[in-house]
């Protein structure tokens, strides 16, 4: 039996869930085989056990008892949240694999773009590129700087732009939580962007809602991410809020909408794959950049320098738009990103196995 190990975010936004579904999906497609994928937490502070990323404690375990592993999908470069110990690296004695990873800069108060201040240090991103066996970025953002610290990388794009391949074992939505629109948040004091423009974050949503409402979206919910969002969502009297940490029923409140208004980069994929029209807001450069990746930056709108509800509305009265560019996507730059992810995985896959026959 093949034992791969998984480090991957495991806090509190569901986003890392469905991306680690689509991550799975395209592993036993990979191994064409069963075998047992091991996940564990890239940090300790979410957790209540103290084995996550790559300490020494977990580093022996994988030589131990596994066959290889992979760190990722996930924002894992962009805030430093992937615990490394440098000389449990050093040992690691299985295929590595570095897969759909991203680093991504925010506004600052001048509305320029800058490194987050807990960043991973160029030092560690350095050394984890250097010992991987195989390395796919998420965007190019991440792709082009992994590239200028002298470190062979691919663009690889996220998986969950095909989730619609994945095994669909969705849960059965009452009438009541099918909605005309879903607005996915996150909470303002979350969010990387100027404080100023927080504050504005609850009159623009009621903005969107009173914008649905007039477009005859007439049964709308908030749709959370995270626990944390939920003292916001409730901040909407007029506007039930939906919150899982089910990552099943969580799709199925997508695949359960006309559209998908939203701030949050796992759910406007999950809808782009399955088919739901959907309308993204990005406010650093991982969300825009992704958006440049998959080849919709045209589509998308920046919260920072656009007028977000101008920009909502152009984007509601010409929703067919979205089905163009959709279509002539997929056989180029969303089939390229798939093959990459594929072709990448069963090499990874490829040298695992090796090692288990030698």
């Amino acid at each position: 039996m093949i034992n791969l190990y998984c480090i991957r975010p495991k806090g509190f936004n569901i986003g890392n869930d469905v991306i680690h579904l689509a991550l799975v999906h395209f592993i036993r497609e990979a191994f064409q085989q069963h075998l047992n994928i091991i996940d564990l937490p890239a940090t300790s502070k979410y957790e209540s056990q103290k084995k996550a990323g790559l300490s020494s404690q977990t580093v022996y375990e994988v030589n131990q008892f596994g066959h290889g592993l992979i760190i990722g999908g996930g924002n894992l470069y962009e805030n430093n949240e992937l615990e490394i110990n440098p000389v449990a690296l050093k040992a690691l004695s299985v295929p590595f694999m570095l897969f759909s990873l991203s680093r991504g800069k925010i506004y600052n108060k001048n509305l320029q773009l800058v490194d987050r201040t807990d960043v991973i240090p160029d030092d560690k991103l350095r050394l984890l590129n250097e010992r991987a066996d195989f390395s796919l970025s998420r965007d190019i953002a991440t792709t082009n700087y992994i590239s200028s610290l002298g470190c062979s990388n691919l663009l690889g794009g996220c998986p969950t732009l095909f989730l619609n391949e994945t095994p669909q074992h969705l849960v059965p939505i009452s009438k009541k939580d099918q909605t005309d629109a879903l607005i996915s948040i996150r909470t303002p004091t979350l969010m990387s962007i100027p404080v100023s423009q927080q504050y504005e974050m609850k009159g623009q949503i009621e903005g969107i809602i009173a914008l649905l409402k007039r477009k005859g979206y007439n049964h709308i919910k908030i749709l959370c991410h995270d626990h944390r969002d939920i003292p916001f969502a409730d901040s909407f009297k007029d506007v039930e809020f939906l919150f899982t940490s089910d990552v099943y029923t969580y799709l199925s409140y997508l695949k359960n909408t006309r559209l998908n208004i939203t701030y949050r980069l796992h759910s406007f994929l999950p809808a782009l794959s399955y088919g739901i029209p959907c309308i993204k807001i990005s406010y650093d450069q991982r969300a825009i950049s992704m958006m440049e990746t998959v080849g919709l930056d045209k589509w998308n709108i920046n919260l920072i320098t656009d007028d977000v509800l101008l920009e909502v509305e152009n984007r509601i009265n010409s929703l067919g738009k979205l089905d163009e560019l959709k279509a002539g996507l997929k056989d180029t730059t969303w089939a390229k990103l798939r093959d990459t992810m594929s072709s990448n995985l069963k090499l990874f896959a490829n040298k695992v196995l090796e090692g288990t026959h030698s």
